[in-house]
């Protein structure tokens, strides 16, 4: 049975990834990440009171799908709500490069 990942899973799984990344995404992810919290996603977000999000950048949140057990990048219009749902199973670093192509300013 599908249980939510707690805040302690997530910073394990966080914790794990940033040996991981280069020194660009490192620099990068130290500008964007905040402390993780639940964000409300009205398509799978409900039965797990929302998804962590990790990392705001503009108008795009970086956060983890606990029923995937992946990374996701996510266009937001208000804060604290997901607009759309991604099914990714991408780790962190692979996640970073997606914004880190979107942005015309390396880090």
């Amino acid at each position: 049975m599908w249980k939510p990942v707690t805040l302690d899973e997530l910073t394990k799984e966080i914790n794990v990834a940033i040996p991981q990344l280069t020194h660009e995404q490192l620099v990068f992810w130290q500008q964007i990440k905040i402390t993780p919290e639940k964000w409300e996603e009205k398509g799978y977000g409900d039965e797990g009171g929302g998804f962590w999000v990790v990392a705001v950048f503009g108008k795009k949140v970086i956060w983890y799908n606990d029923i995937e057990e992946g990374f996701n990048v996510s266009h937001y219009t208000v804060y604290g709500k997901i607009d759309e749902y991604g099914c990714e199973q991408d780790q962190l670093n692979r996640t970073i490069n997606k914004i880190l192509s979107y942005t015309p300013t390396k880090f």
